[in-house]
């Protein structure tokens, strides 16, 4: 499937693939891609059951990867390409490394959701299925307002214009399918990929958060890449673009450059 692809920066920069989390939309990176990598074209992609892309089945990790591989072909990027992606998207992201390395170049895994305890993959899927929405667009925004910083609260009434919608039942909810949802928290819970052609790779892990797993996603990787892996640690929950964009978009420009 072709993918609906946001465009940021200069059209005659160096293509930086952009993919987002679960539930989410390739429009979030609007302002950090801006900080992170103001010279390079930055396509964003709406992965298949979110945002303006279609949203029929299967939704697994192969299917994503071969969107994106698609997509890139589409937009005329052929050669190796530098990624960024966050929460399931860095588990793409790695998954490309890993199924198709020629593809990339380096891969940056913004707090990656890979190889994440069962369990906890299970409860955030029930509650994908379960979330009834939202009665208004400002009850939308306080909800989220609970789950980020304070100094990451500016990003959020764009977040909810861009990517909130009015459903059919009167209520409000964000743009992606819950089935689609529910099978990328599956895809979490599984084995991490590994890549046998190592390429750098650069993890950003949120401190306060629990997302990346030293046994299940470093030890291994740190196994298979060796010194051409690199993680930096961030004062941020896993919402690091809107909680510490600046700090992130520093190491991305430096690891990049």
């Amino acid at each position: 499937m072709r993918l609906n692809v946001h465009h940021f920066g200069p059209a005659d920069g160096a293509p930086l693939l952009a993919i987002h989390g679960v539930t989410s939309h390739g429009r979030r990176y609007v302002d950090f891609a801006e900080l992170a990598a103001p010279d390079r074209h930055v396509l964003a992609v709406d992965l298949r059951g979110h945002g303006r892309s279609g949203w029929e089945p299967p939704w697994n990790v192969d299917t994503h990867l071969a969107d994106i591989t698609e997509t890139l072909d589409v937009e005329g990027v052929t050669g190796p390409v530098d990624v960024i992606g966050h929460s399931f998207g860095g588990l793409l992201a790695l998954a490309l490394v890993t199924a198709s390395p020629k593809r990339v170049q380096r891969a940056v895994l913004i707090d990656p959701a890979i190889a994440l305890p069962a369990t906890f993959c299970a409860t955030r899927a029930e509650e994908a299925i379960s979330f009834g929405g939202w009665e208004s667009p400002a009850a939308a925004i306080t909800e989220r307002e609970t789950t980020i910083a304070p100094h990451g609260h500016r990003f959020i009434p764009q977040e909810v214009a861009d990517h909130v919608e009015l459903c059919d039942d009167g209520r409000y909810r964000a743009r992606f399918s819950p089935a689609a949802a529910v099978t990328a928290w599956s895809e979490m819970a599984c084995p991490s990929p590994i890549p046998i052609t190592t390429r750098p790779v650069l993890i950003l892990r949120a401190l306060n958060d629990n997302y990346v797993q030293d046994d299940t996603l470093l030890a291994p990787l740190t196994t298979a890449l060796g010194d051409q892996l690199e993680v930096v640690g961030l004062d941020s929950a896993h919402m690091i673009y809107w909680e510490a964009p600046d700090a992130a978009a520093a190491e991305i420009r430096r690891f990049l450059s």
